[in-house]
Formats: C-alpha cells, structure tokens, sequence
C-alpha cells in the first residue's frame, strides 16, 4: 500500500483548488458603498495588526522549543526529525488560521451588500467564504502529514513502526499554535464583546454595533482573529492529530502500510464528500431559523452520506475485507453527525430549551444565569453518551475482543471518520463570524432595515452552526486523545522496557491516581486563567468606553467620531499579554509532573484532562452558545424585543456566557491534545530522569 500514498496529495491539491476557487467567487462580489468599505477596511487593518504582533510574540516560543527540542534529539532523547516537523506542524497551522482570516474581513462586507438583495445571496457569499477556510485547513493539513510520510519512508527507509511512532510526535507544533491562537484570539475578542454590550448596550442603551460605540470596530475585529483565525488553527490541529495518532495504533496493531494508508484514504474521500456536499447549501427568501438550520444539515449530512458509502469498498479493499473496521469508521461518521444536532438541539431557537431559557429573562437575568449553567450541564449528556457508544463500537467492531491494538485502532479510525468532512463542516462554522461582521457593518453603513434583518438571521444561524463545530471539534478531541493516550502508553511501556523499568497503570498505583488529580486540576486551572484573562482585559475596555463617552463632545449626539484605534490597541495589548501563561501551562505541568510522578503519573494526568476536559468544554461552549441566542431571540421581537428589561437581562447573560463559548471553552479541546503531543514527545525525557 505505501506505493499508493500520492494520492494524499491529490486529495490536498483538491482541497486548495476547491479553496482557491471559492475564494475567487468571493472576492467577485461588490464590497457595497464607500462606507461600508471604509468599515470593512478599518476592520481588517486591526486584524492584520493584531496577528502581525501575535505571530511575533509566538515565534519567541517556537525559538525556545527548537532549541529545547534540538538538544533533546542530540541527546537521543526525542527523534531527529520532531524539531524540524514542530516547525511546519506550526506554520501550517498558523497558515491555515491566516487564509481564514484574510477571506473573512475580504468577505463581510460582501456578505453585507450580497444581503441587500436577497437572504440566500447573503448566505452564498458568507458560505463561501467559511468554504475557503474549510478546504485550506484540510489541504494543508493532508499535504503536510502525506509530505512528511514519504520524506520518511522514500528518504530515510523508515519501517511502518518508526514512522508511525515519529510521526505522532509532529502534532505538538500544530497543537502550540492553535493553542496561542485560540486563546489569544478568544481573549481579544470577548473582552472587545463584554465592553461593547456592557458600556452600549447596558448602560448607554444604544444598539449593538452602533458606530457610537469605540469598541464597535474591536469587537469586529476581534470575531475574525478569535473566531475565524483561532478556529482554523484549531481544527487544522484536530484534523492532524486524529489522522496521526491513528497512523502509530496501525504499525503497532500490525496492520503495516495498509493501516497508515486507510486514514489518508478517508481523509480524500472526505475531500471530494464534502466539495459534492457545499453545492446543495442554497436557502429561499424569508426563511426561518429552522430552514437556514436545514438547509446547512443538508450539506454537511449530505457529505457524510458520501463518505459512508465511498468508504465501503475502500476499506474492503484496503484491509483485505475487514469491514469490522469499516463499521468503526461508520460510528465516528454518524457520531459526529449526532454531536451536531445535539448542539444544534441545545443552542438554536428552533427548539424547546433555548424557548425556555429565553422566557427565563421575564424574571431577571439571575435566573436566566442560572437557566444557562443548567441547560450547559444538561447538554453534557448526550456528547459524553455518543462518544462513550461510539468507543464501545468501534473498539469491538474492529476486533478488539481478540486484539487490543485492533481494537484501539478501531477507535482511531472512527476519529478520522468523524473529521474526514471536517472541509463542509468548518466552512459551516467559519461563515458565522462573516454573518456577524455583516451586521455590525450593515448598521454601521446605515443600510435597511430589511438587510439587518435577513444578516441577523445569518448571524443567529451562524451561532448554532460554531457552537455545533466546537461540540464536534471536542467530540473528536476526545476520540483523538484517547488514541494519542494509547500512543503515549505504548511509547514510554518501550522506552521504560529499555530502561530496565516496568508500568504500573493500575488505577489504584498511586503517582496514576495523583496524576488523575492533577490533570482534572489542570483543566480548572486553564479555564480559571482564560476567564480571568477575558475579565481584566474587557475591564479595560469598560472603562476606555466610559472615557470617551463622557470626554468626546457630540460622540453620543452622532456629531464626533469615536476613538476606535484605542479600544484594538487595548485589546491586543491584554490578549497578547494575558496568552502566555495559560498556554505555556499545558507543556510545562505535563513535564513537571512526569519528572515527579513519572511515565504513570502522567497517564493519569492524560486520562484527568481527557475526562474532565471533554465535559467542561461541552458544558462552557452549549451554555454560552445558549446565552447568546437567547438574546437574539429576544432581539428578534419575542419578550418586549430590543431595549425591554428582558433584552437587558439577556445582554447580561450573553455577557457571562461569552468568555466561556468563545475563550475557555473551545480552547479545552486543544489543550487535551497538546497535554498529550507534549508528553508524548517528552516521554524519553521523563524516564531518564524522573524521580519515581
């Protein structure tokens, strides 16, 4: 089979055409008038500005990882080949986020003007660009690992064992990045959020996305390096790290070439699904949460339907007739499928539970904060029950009642199979940040009414579909980590062998039980740091707003323009200094633990961040999605609409809910996986010198 892996980089060249394209649609359509474009282009200007000084900041990092990792594999102690692969794990996933974020502020006053002649041509324009974003992480992502795979095996002559075990090393550049990115780009963007509706909104009564308002322009700015640049970072991790750890399960489950080929196979096959899927994403004027909701459902399930099928006889014909494995991949595809509507059930106005978290602000915005926290936990659930279900299925229909590893790869390919249309499913979380710039530029620019209401919609939908990419970005996280979990054992059971040592993981080992603690911990800890980041940066802003409301004569009366430049200097300034510590935490209390605890130790610190990771970043990211489509949903004219005391407690809501969907929560995912890339790559050191 290793002669047949080309076709990963046709796959690739697929996607970035595919990418290319979309991106020439977009740009063909008209920015609209002087101001929106004025709008459009102060909006950009900040973002660039904002990743220019965080892609400095970060590469300071990368310098000392280099060096640390460099003398590491001079000492033998990690393979030769990681320190160049955490490079261009990084670059790419920094490249990914970047594409995002340049179609993104080309395309949201596009969207905007598109929106002015019909719903569906805003949705097309919006779509199109969260496609671009989409195809660019896959082909990126396929490039890379299909790259790296021949350097290795045509280059250097390496067995399947020694590439699949260098190979789940390279995640951890990839996982660094979209860690900073997701962080810092989270914290930008809800404190320029909190400070914009706390100050406008709540206290100045003034609309949302009003020009008065000096932290309008941040809060744009900052729903396309959090949102958009962030999130393309991270599913570009995701992707890679699921395909990754499934090629280390198949060399050491003796599958050889033909289980490292299958999940680039799928990979492809996802590629080509989910170019077929976005062509039947088109909606009629005047339509309803429900049908925008159906018409993305079509797309994406759509896709997966043609996965499902195309990937029958590829399996057959790859495995030498184990559908076993097949049904593996099957249940990772109908997981991620369930995952989605689950979220979708949970945060979108169609349904029961966001109705009656929004009626909930009749009595104050307490019970509406108390509404949320309960529906998040309830939201748990069903993600805990689907991804528990699909690890029984596929471990067990891959063969693991008479093979472990067999069944271990099970598992790993079901996280392919749920990611495999990660292309259609990204563009449908990407396009939400665009809807939401649309707006705040169509009420900047002063367009109809009608265009704010049919960007509104956009906008609405766009909630649901990020909060249903974060619950299936942590879906797969979890079936990622597990396998990256696998990996680490069987790595440091070798390296532990050699050193004349053995592994105790047995529940009741001690340095396994403490570790558990410590990586529950951990979680806390993380989600504490990011949310405290998010308060002193958006206090900031508060008073900043507060400044120039009460300094700049006429700026209320519509007769000054505000100071916009300071609200994105703040922003930046807070974020860029608040990231560091959060995310330096998950490759630093991993290390520390291993040389206290050792490799057990560590084991259960990945099983305590696995765990506990996986159901904190559901619950953070379903309540916050919820607190925030409540507010829409009211804005729409249910519960005295705009500027009622309902409103009012709904921004309140929306408010606490913003650092968790849109900060802590998404970047739980990257955490558990990078806790693991870490170790994994760390695990030689730890044997050598750990203490236990």
């Amino acid at each position: 089979m290793e002669k047949y892996f080309w076709i990963g980089e046709v796959g690739a060249l697929i996607a970035l055409l595919f990418a290319f394209a979309q991106s020439r649609k977009v740009l063909a359509f008209s920015e609209g008038t002087p101001a929106m474009q004025k709008i459009a282009g102060a909006i950009r200007q900040g973002a660039n500005a904002y990743l220019k000084r965080q892609y400095s900041s970060v590469m300071k990092f990368y310098i000392v990882m280099v060096i640390l990792l460099g003398i590491l594999a001079y000492a033998g102690l990690v393979s030769k080949f990681v320190p160049v692969a955490f490079v261009t794990g990084g670059c790419y996933s920094l490249l990914a986020g970047f594409i995002g974020m340049k179609i993104a502020t080309a395309a949201n006053a596009r969207t905007a003007n598109a929106a002015s002649q019909s719903l569906n041509k805003g949705l097309n324009v919006a779509f199109s660009s969260g496609s671009v974003m989409g195809f660019s992480v896959v082909g990126l992502g396929l490039f890379d690992i299909t790259t790296w795979f021949l350097v290795l095996k045509y280059g250097f002559n390496s067995t399947p064992e020694v590439i699949g075990t260098t190979m789940v090393m390279f995640g951890m550049g990839a996982s660094a990045m979209a860690l900073f990115a997701r962080v810092g780009g989270g914290i930008f963007t809800k404190a320029a959020d909190v400070g914009a509706d706390l100050v406008g909104k709540v206290e100045a009564g003034i609309p949302e996305d009003d020009p008065r308002n000096p932290a309008v322009i941040a809060d744009n700015v900052g729903d396309n390096v959090g949102d958009v640049a962030g999130m393309g970072a991270d599913l570009y991790e995701s992707y890679v790290g699921s395909i990754l750890a499934t090629f280390a399960i198949g060399a050491s489950a003796g599958y050889g070439w033909s289980g490292m080929f299958l999940p680039i196979a799928i990979a492809v096959v996802g590629v080509i699904s989910s170019v077929i899927g976005t062509f039947f994403i088109r909606t009629r004027e005047n339509a309803d949460q429900m049908a925008l909701l159906r018409t993305l459902r079509t797309g994406t399930y759509s896709a997966a339907v043609i996965a499902a099928v195309a990937t029958a006889p590829l399996t057959y014909f790859v495995m030498n007739g184990n559908m076993g494995i097949y049904v593996a991949i099957l249940t990772g595809l109908v997981a991620g499928c369930l995952i989605g509507y689950f979220t979708e059930y949970f945060t979108s106005d169609s349904y029961k539970p966001l109705k009656g978290l929004a009626e909930s602000t009749t009595t104050g915005s307490a019970t509406l904060v108390i509404g949320g926290l309960s529906l998040g936990m309830k939201s748990t659930i069903a993600p805990i029950l689907t991804v528990g279900i699909g690890v029984m299925v596929s471990f067990y229909a891959a063969g693991g009642a008479s093979s472990f590893n067999k069944g271990l790869y099970g598992i790993g390919v079901a996280a392919v199979g749920m990611l495999c249309t990660l292309g259609i499913t990204l563009a449908c979380d990407a396009y939400g940040p665009v809807a939401d710039n649309a707006g705040g530029i169509a009420e900047m620019a002063g367009l109809g009414k009608e265009v704010r209401e049919r960007t509104d919609a956009l906008d609405s939908l766009g909630n649901t579909t990020a909060a249903t990419g974060k619950g299936f970005a942590i879906g797969s996280a979890a079936l990622t980590a597990l396998a990256l979990l696998v990996s680490y054992v069987d790595i440091a059971a070798d390296k532990m062998q050699a050193a004349g040592k053995a592994m105790n993981i047995s529940l009741t080992n001690p340095p396994v039980l403490v570790g558990m603690f410590i990586g529950t911990m951990l979680v806390f800890l993380f989600s504490a740091m990011t949310m405290s980041a998010v308060q002193r940066a958006a206090q900031s802003i508060v008073v900043e707003v507060r400044r120039q409301f009460k300094e700049i004569t006429g700026l209320m009366e519509g007769t000054a323009d505000a100071d916009y430049a300071s609200c994105v200097d703040l922003c930046t300034k807070g974020a860029l200094k608040e990231m560091t510590i959060p995310s330096l935490s998950a490759v630093v209390i991993p290390l520390i633990t291993g040389l206290v605890l050792g490799a057990n130790g560590v084991v259960g610190l990945l099983c305590g961040v696995t765990v506990s990771g996986f159901a904190m970043a559901v619950f953070m990211s379903n309540a916050g999605g919820a607190w925030d489509n409540a507010k829409k949903y009211i804005e729409a004219g249910h519960f005295g609409g705009k500027g009622s005391d309902c409103h009012k407690s709904a921004v309140i809501g929306d408010t606490v809910g913003d650092p968790l969907k849109d900060t802590s929560g998404p970047s739980l995912n990257i955490l558990i996986k990078l806790v693991s890339t870490s170790s994994i790559v760390f695990a030689g050191l730890v044997i050598a010198f750990s203490l236990i």
